[in-house]
């Protein structure tokens, strides 16, 4: 199965625009497809376990991948944590996704941060278009980032992160085919805001977010005219946490996410089913829709316009993530959430649990996800986190 997944995977930048392949005939379902979606993998045990929130939560170690201008809002000097996930073990035992960060507090309005993802896609047998063998691979993919983050206010940040993105799913058949490792430079963008409020008469913090990731250019793997959007992401959504005493409190998140990519149109096609060229482009000709061979700017303003059925598809195309977190004592937490994904835009739907336990300067996480459908590939997928926080030594000494 694997086999068949990254030959279709390679032989498809030589052929049609992004995301033409898998769409096929079907006219109502057409996922949109991007290069190096591992960009957009949940890294960490805490978010996935809220049903894949984060934008609007409190701060931790790993906000760069949620909403950078959190950092600014983190309470501790400095710290790094790391993250590891099996990924979909329901068909593979070789895929994995391993995760570090770290940030540093410059005073009390700056923080800085560093991170990087490494996506192995384990052992890959691959051959060519008659079925040779070509050799076993293992392709792996590639990305680090820097991040600064900045309050503008007592309850207003901002964030802006630099990533560079290496993909390699070819391996040293690079050295016989045209196919290459992708390469690709983007940048995140985020805000934050968080306000104090007596809700009920308990003490609240109501929080508000929004994040703009992965803003950059087109991926190849080989001939420059073949170049793939990488998965431009927004994201917003918001939180509250009550207090509910001093011992317990609750907190309940809400994300909206939208992929600012063009979205699939559709082709005119035969009686066989095959695409219909147009003759003076040497394209599929499109039925209905746009085409995605557009700018990187122009296929992100335009995403909110393209779908070929207009308005009720541009929604389809959203993704909803609700979360709940209850933490007693600051040392104990239990989550639960579930993500919700339109069957005609993939159909990605399942619920998710975690726990968290914090000791002093250590913090560790893990998080299960549990698929409406058993026999799917992100069924049972399980995330293991690890961090390390620190306060300023003054304040440990005045302790």
């Amino acid at each position: 199965m694997r086999k068949i997944f990254i030959f279709l995977l390679l032989i498809s930048f030589d052929l049609f625009p992004q995301a033409s392949i898998l769409s096929g005939q079907d006219t109502s379902r057409r996922p949109i497809i991007t290069a190096v979606p591992f960009l957009l993998i949940s890294p960490d045990s805490r978010g996935s376990a809220m049903g894949e929130t984060g934008v609007a939560t409190s701060p931790d170690v790993n906000s760069v991948h949620w909403n950078n201008a959190k950092l600014a809002f983190i309470d501790k000097k400095y710290g790094f944590g790391m993250s590891y996930v099996p990924w979909l073990g329901k068909i593979v035992d070789d895929m994995s996704v391993s995760y570090l960060t770290g940030f540093y507090k410059l005073d009390n309005v700056q923080t800085i941060g560093l991170s990087m993802k490494y996506f192995d896609l384990g052992e890959i047998q691959l051959t060519d278009n008659q079925g040779l063998s070509l050799g076993i691979e293992n392709p792996k993919e590639l990305s680090t980032a820097f991040t600064y983050s900045r309050k503008l206010t007592s309850d207003l940040s901002i964030g802006g992160t630099t990533r560079y993105i290496w993909s390699n799913l070819t391996g040293s058949i690079s050295n016989y085919s045209d196919a290459k490792a992708g390469n690709s430079f983007s940048v995140d963008l985020g805000l934050y805001y968080n306000k104090e409020i007596t809700l009920a008469n308990r003490t609240s913090e109501l929080s508000f977010g929004s994040h703009f990731s992965n803003i950059g250019g087109k991926i190849t793997y080989g001939s420059s005219k073949s170049l793939d959007f990488i998965p431009i992401n927004f994201r917003i959504g918001t939180s509250i946490k009550t207090f509910l005493d001093q011992y317990n409190s609750l907190t309940f998140a809400l994300d909206f996410n939208k992929l600012m990519v063009p979205s699939p149109p559709i082709y005119e096609v035969d009686i066989n089913g095959n695409y219909i060229i147009d003759p003076l482009t040497n394209e599929p000709k499109i039925l209905k829709g746009k085409n995605p061979n557009r700018s990187v700017l122009s296929g992100m303003f335009s995403s909110f316009s393209d779908a070929p059925n207009g308005f009720v598809e541009e929604m389809k195309e959203v993704t909803i993530s609700s979360g709940l977190e209850y933490w007693y004592r600051e040392i104990f937490s239990f989550r639960g959430g579930y993500f919700f994904e339109n069957i005609d835009k993939g159909g990605r739907r399942f619920l998710t649990l975690g726990l968290g336990i914090k000791y002093n300067n250590l913090g560790v996480d893990f998080s299960y996800l549990s698929t409406t459908q058993n026999d799917h590939p992100l069924a049972e997928t399980m995330r293991f986190s690890v961090a390390f926080l620190f306060d300023r030594v003054e304040e440990n000494e005045e302790n």
